[in-house]
C-alpha cells in the first residue's frame, strides 16, 4: 500500500524533520467486529475464551514497544544544519503474577496483579533518558523500583477485555513525585495504560467465540501518528490448527491486517491536519499470532507487531551527479504477552 507525491525540496524535508521528531506517541483504539470464513474442516467447534478459577495464580510477561525514527539519507554535505535524527520511544518489559480473587456468573474474574520484575528503557533521538532494570540492585532505589511488589486489581472478561480497573491507589501512592522516573512509574499505573497492558484484543467477542479450524474473526484497530495522520486496520485472525500438548488442547491462530474504512469520518478529521503524509511513499506491515491453551483457558502467547515506513526524495538535487537527498521515517508498535509460570 503506497501513496506518492514527490514535491518536496531538501530544505522542505529539513522542516519536516524538526516537526516530526517533536511529535508525541501514537494513540490506539479498538472496536470488535465479526468476520466468518467457510470452515476448512468439519469438526466440532472449539471455544476461544479465557477460563478463570478462584485462587488460581499465573505468571505472565508483557512486552510493549513504541518507537519512531528519522534518518537523513544522501550526501553528508546535504544534511540540514542542526538536523538530529535517531530513534525516539520506549520499551517496557513487565513480569507479573495474576491471582484470581473471584469469578462471577458470566465467568469474568476479579484479579490481583502483582509486579515481580520490570525493565523500562526510554530514548530521545538515540539518547537514553531512562534505563531501569529491576534485576540490577543499584536500580531498585529508583522510583520505578518502588513498583516491584506493588499490586492493583482489575476485572477481566472471558474475551480478554479489562472491563474495569478496580483499585490501584496503594501502588500509585508509592510512586508519587515529580521526576521523569516518577512520571514514568505513574503512567504505568494509569487506568488507560493498565487496560492496554492487560487486554488481549486477539480473542473473539463473547457469544461469537465458538469456531472451527479455518474460520476467522476480526476487530478494528486505529492508530494516530501525529503529523503523519491516522490509520485504521481490520485485524483478521484465523484459527489455523488445534494441537495436543501434555494432555492440553492448544489453539493456534494467526493475524493479518488490512486497511479499514471503519471510523472513516473520525480518521478524516485527523488526516486533514496531517498533510505531510500525502508527500511520502508509504509501506506497512501489521501481523500477529495467538496461542491459547483451551484446556486451561489461558494465554500461552500473544504477539502483535506494526511496522510503518515513510520515504520522500528530493526530486531536484542541486548536484545531478550525486545521490539525491532523502528522508526516511519509521514507526513501530509491539505488544506481546507470554505465560512464564
Amino acid at each position: 500500500m503506497m501513496w506518492k507525491l514527490r514535491i518536496c525540496s531538501a530544505a522542505g524535508i529539513a522542516v519536516l524533520c524538526a516537526l516530526l521528531m517533536t511529535a508525541g506517541c501514537a494513540d490506539r483504539s479498538e472496536q470488535a467486529v465479526q468476520t466468518t470464513v467457510e470452515p476448512k474442516e468439519q469438526k466440532l467447534p472449539v471455544k476461544l475464551a479465557l477460563k478463570f478459577v478462584p485462587e488460581d495464580s499465573t505468571t505472565y510477561k508483557i512486552t510493549r514497544e513504541n518507537d519512531k525514527s528519522v534518518k537523513w539519507e544522501g550526501p553528508l554535505e546535504s544534511t540540514p544544519k542542526g538536523f538530529t535524527g535517531g530513534h525516539t520511544g520506549n520499551r517496557i518489559e513487565m513480569t507479573f503474577t495474576q491471582h484470581v480473587q473471584s469469578v462471577n456468573g458470566a465467568g469474568n474474574a476479579v484479579a490481583k496483579i502483582t509486579i515481580k520484575e520490570l525493565k523500562y528503557l526510554a530514548r530521545v533521538r538515540d539518547n537514553v533518558v531512562l534505563d531501569f532494570d529491576s534485576s540490577r540492585e543499584k536500580d531498585l532505589g529508583s522510583p520505578l523500583g518502588k513498583l516491584i511488589g506493588q499490586s492493583y486489581t482489575i476485572e477481566i472478561t472471558v474475551s480478554g477485555q479489562v472491563s474495569k480497573v478496580i483499585d490501584a491507589s496503594d501502588a500509585r501512592a508509592a510512586v508519587q513525585g515529580d521526576s521523569s522516573a516518577h512520571k514514568a512509574a505513574a503512567n504505568l499505573l494509569s487506568a488507560d495504560t493498565i487496560r492496554e497492558m492487560h487486554t488481549v484484543s486477539a480473542l473473539p467477542p463473547a457469544g461469537k467465540d465458538r469456531l472451527h479450524t479455518g474460520e476467522s474473526w476480526s476487530s478494528i484497530e486505529s492508530f494516530s501518528f501525529d503529523l503523519m495522520g491516522a490509520k485504521s486496520y481490520e485485524k483478521i485472525y484465523t484459527l489455523k490448527e488445534i494441537q495436543e500438548t501434555d494432555n492440553h488442547r492448544v489453539a493456534m491462530a494467526r493475524m493479518e491486517a488490512v486497511p479499514s474504512a471503519e471510523n472513516a469520518k473520525e480518521l478524516h478529521k485527523e488526516q486533514e491536519g496531517a498533510f505531510f503524509s500525502n508527500m511520502f511513499d508509504n509501506t506497512e506491515t501489521y501481523t500477529g499470532e495467538l496461542t491459547l491453551d483451551l484446556t486451561g483457558g489461558k494465554i500461552k502467547q500473544w504477539r502483535e507487531e506494526l511496522q510503518i515506513e515513510w520515504f520522500i526524495v528530493d526530486p531536484n538535487p542541486q548536484d545531478k551527479q550525486q545521490q539525491p537527498a532523502a528522508l526516511r521515517m519509521t514507526a513501530a508498535r509491539l505488544h506481546s504477552i507470554e505465560r512464564v509460570g
